[in-house]
């Protein structure tokens, strides 16, 4: 194909990686990261951060509606290839969420593509470096 890089193939091949950040109540951090280390996924980097989305928690201070202060939560973010997507998503839902049905305040998930992995160590790049 003219205009087409011979590496073209080995490019789309590496461009399957994700990343996943999601936000969870701190109190559910132990147990997220022991079912993620049960599953095989032992890399992951933890933020603390703060926020609020729905989880308002409005409170009423001599009569009137007070929001108080942005409410502490962790933010994991873990690079994976396609392959582990499913499984770090479903066990990180299984284990973040409150009960079996869930509540708001338990979080959110985001998958990202990542365009490219390189390990400073070794200048190794793609999914390997991951």
């Amino acid at each position: 194909m003219a205009g087409v890089p011979n590496n073209h193939h080995k490019r789309i091949k590496l461009k399957c990686m994700k990343l996943i950040t999601a936000i969870i109540r701190e109190t559910k951090l132990d147990q997220v990261r022991e079912a993620l280390i049960e599953n095989e996924i032992t890399r992951i980097t933890v933020i603390r951060v703060s926020g609020h989305g729905q989880q308002l928690n409005e409170d009423i201070y001599r009569g009137k509606k007070v929001v108080p202060n942005l409410i502490p939560k962790v933010k994991l973010e873990i690079a994976v290839n396609d392959s582990f997507v499913d499984i770090t998503v479903n066990t990180i839902i299984a284990n973040a969420r409150t009960n079996s049905t869930g509540e708001v305040g338990d979080g959110k998930i985001w998958i990202t593509p990542i365009e490219e992995c390189i390990r400073i160590r070794t200048g190794e790049k793609g999914g390997t470096a991951i």
